[in-house]
């Protein structure tokens, strides 16, 4: 049976977003800010455009990529982290020597390093991502009660079995809660690293159209890109339930 909550939670939310900017647009005057109404028909009529679908194809990819590269790094780390002290007491204070510093600061380093392309930027997203993941995929496994690695141990489970049936159950759940609220983060950064040094993506569209005045054109990238955020954090929750079966079978108990 389809759950309808969360359609209808962002129906609600996007009738009041759209009120708040249909009054902020009456009282600027429509020039700067259009209508909601005008900006959703250029949208619209982008949509069958080639133009569109590549700027879009090209932020998804980037934004993806670095999704997939973040978690298949960090989430792993953050597990040896967790559960090995000696791992732990060697990296955790580099991790969190170097957690507070704004990463997108480096990204004119990653664009001499990488070039111009997608290597830098969606090396860029995974960096930012990744810390996230690492640092609340620890603590996860940190705070897991001896009690169940030691009911694992005397029923003679191996390393491996800890592992499987303790470690990466108690894990997920924390990793997939860091993904899941970084595509806010992936999607910002997405938008920083594509506004220069590239001529594709939802980013470029963006400034490029905010360059040209042509403020409609702006806010069809905005809204595409908006709308790729929320598809983004959708599909990381969908890939929550899926893998995380068992955390909402004991809610529904």
């Amino acid at each position: 049976m389809v759950n309808v909550r969360p359609a209808l939670r962002y129906v609600a939310v996007l009738m009041v977003l759209g009120l708040l900017w249909k009054l902020a647009a009456m009282a600027l005057g429509g020039v700067i800010l259009p209508n909601p109404e005008d900006a959703i028909r250029a949208f619209f009529a982008a949509l069958p455009t080639r133009i569109f679908w590549e700027h879009f194809g090209v932020s998804a990819f980037r934004a993806v990529m670095g999704m997939v590269i973040a978690f298949g790094i960090a989430f792993p780390l953050g597990l040896v982290m967790g559960s090995v002290r000696r791992a732990d007491a060697m990296l955790a204070p580099f991790i969190f020597l170097t957690y507070p510093i704004p990463k997108i600061v480096l990204l004119p380093v990653f664009l001499l390093l990488l070039g111009l392309g997608d290597a830098s930027k969606i090396a860029m997203i995974a960096l930012i991502l990744g810390y996230q993941i690492l640092v609340t995929t620890r603590d996860g496994v940190r705070s897991i009660h001896p009690k169940y690695l030691d009911s694992v141990r005397s029923l003679g489970g191996s390393r491996l079995d800890v592992l499987r049936e303790v470690l990466v159950p108690a894990a997920l759940p924390h990793g997939f809660t860091a993904l899941r609220l970084g595509t806010g983060v992936s999607v910002a950064v997405l938008f920083f690293v594509e506004s220069f040094a590239t001529t594709r993506g939802l980013g470029y569209m963006i400034m490029d159209a905010w360059g040209a005045m042509d403020y409609l054109g702006m806010f069809v990238g905005i809204i595409g890109m908006s709308l790729m955020g929320a598809a983004l954090y959708e599909l990381a929750n969908f890939m929550e339930r899926r893998v995380c079966r068992w955390m909402f079978l004991r809610k529904r108990m």
